[in-house]
């Protein structure tokens, strides 16, 4: 095959990659962990905290290989993140991309451990005795290899794939979206599927809306001088917060366990254990206030206002009517804020208005998260389509012979 015939076939061998990733990550979940009852779970009730955690582990019952998923990657990503974003504003002092995988990695890997040994205490078993601790140590190390195994899937597609380790995560939401849609009727999801079409307008228009700040670039000395800008999202970091919430919402409730095993006779643990759940005002209070304080630090993040300004001072550009330097930083930090404050309290609502409704009795509780679902689905689509544009308008090129 010639250069210019392997270089056609890329979207076709990107996609035929992504394909056989989501083959092994479908085969990953359905090997159950040793010495589980699997008879146990058959008529389990499904509650609002199984259908969150069903995005980042794609497992209802959390009794697979891959049963804690890609929280531990996702606790890890953004503590080391904030910690990186940290230490550069405070000594100006870059960390090294690989120093920040390292760091990754081996957060990833502390947080599996602590993840799977507070759930192997949830899990149905068959054994009992000496063999259920034996079972109940060999299912620690086999939670910890899936998420490293799921980490190993999701850097494999994000160098040949499609969507990274998005993918992986769309998989769970498609699969948690058709099992919640089998076994209602269309009156009891009628609601529900309201509710779920206006977030999808929402996102739409959010991922594709932007605020644009006029800027003057010292480059450009022609008729369209006047027609430059800084462009900011409405909704600067997508449906991430919503993610990462989802494996954030869990630290409150591992704290909570771990302080029962250590002071079983506690009232007000008991009672925190009690209420730190999704159908609860304190559940959902802590929930939404997850999404906001993402949403916030990663705007931070991702549009950092400080960087921005070393870049205009080192071009030479600057804001229309602003003064270089320190302004320019307070005015975009400024505009920034409100922008993540605006995206976090859309997202908010979309997200806590079904949960308000579950509360008083008004949705079901496996139809609560069919608007977050779509949510994702939406903002990822959106990703995953721009990301195909690119890959395609790549293949639309044409080497020199």
């Amino acid at each position: 095959m010639s250069k210019l015939e392997k270089k056609t076939s890329i979207v076709k061998y990107k996609l035929l990659y992504t394909f056989l990733i989501l083959l092994l990550y479908l085969a990953g979940r359905e090997i159950p962990l040793y010495g589980i009852d699997t008879a146990a779970y058959i008529d389990k009730t499904i509650s609002a905290e199984d259908l969150l955690m069903q995005i980042i582990g794609g497992d209802t019952y959390r009794y697979s290989l891959f049963a804690i998923g890609v929280s531990p990657y996702m606790l890890s990503s953004i503590f080391i993140q904030v910690y990186a974003a940290y230490k550069k504003a405070g000594t100006n002092e870059r960390v090294s991309m690989q120093k920040m995988n390292k760091m990754i990695l081996a957060g990833t890997l502390l947080i599996a451990v602590i993840q799977a040994a507070f759930h192997v205490r949830e899990l149905e078993y068959k054994a009992v005795g000496k063999e259920l601790l034996l079972a109940q140590g060999i299912t620690v190390l086999q939670m910890v290899t899936g998420v490293m195994i799921i980490l190993w899937l999701s850097e494999r597609n994000r160098k040949y794939g499609i969507g990274g380790q998005t993918a992986l995560i769309y998989m769970n939401i498609i699969d948690g979206i058709v099992a919640t849609l089998q076994g209602h009727t269309l009156k009891e999801m009628g609601l529900p599927l309201v509710i779920s079409a206006a977030v999808v307008l929402v996102i739409v228009f959010m991922e594709n809306a932007e605020f644009r700040i006029p800027l003057q670039r010292i480059s450009i000395h022609n008729i369209y001088a006047d027609k430059n800008y800084l462009a900011i999202k409405l909704n600067p970091i997508g449906t991430m917060p919503v993610m990462f919430s989802t494996a954030f919402f869990m630290l409150p409730q591992l704290i909570g366990t771990g302080l029962a095993m250590l002071f079983p006779g506690s009232e007000r643990i008991a009672w925190w254990n009690e209420n730190m759940v999704l159908t609860k005002p304190l559940g959902i209070g802590v929930y939404i206030g997850i999404i906001y304080v993402l949403t916030i630090v990663f705007s931070f993040i991702l549009v950092n206002p400080k960087e921005l300004t070393e870049q205009f001072l080192k071009s030479g550009d600057c804001l229309l009517n602003i003064h270089a330097g320190r302004d320019t930083r307070r005015y975009l930090a400024g505009k920034l804020c409100i922008i993540s404050f605006f995206s976090a309290t859309i997202m908010s609502m979309c997200l806590g208005v079904p949960l308000l409704l579950q509360y008083r009795g008004s949705m079901e509780s496996t139809l609560v998260m069919l608007p977050s679902s779509m949510m994702l689905l939406t903002g990822m689509w959106c990703t995953l389509g721009r990301e195909y544009q690119a890959i395609k308008s790549f293949d639309s090129y044409r080497m020199f012979i």
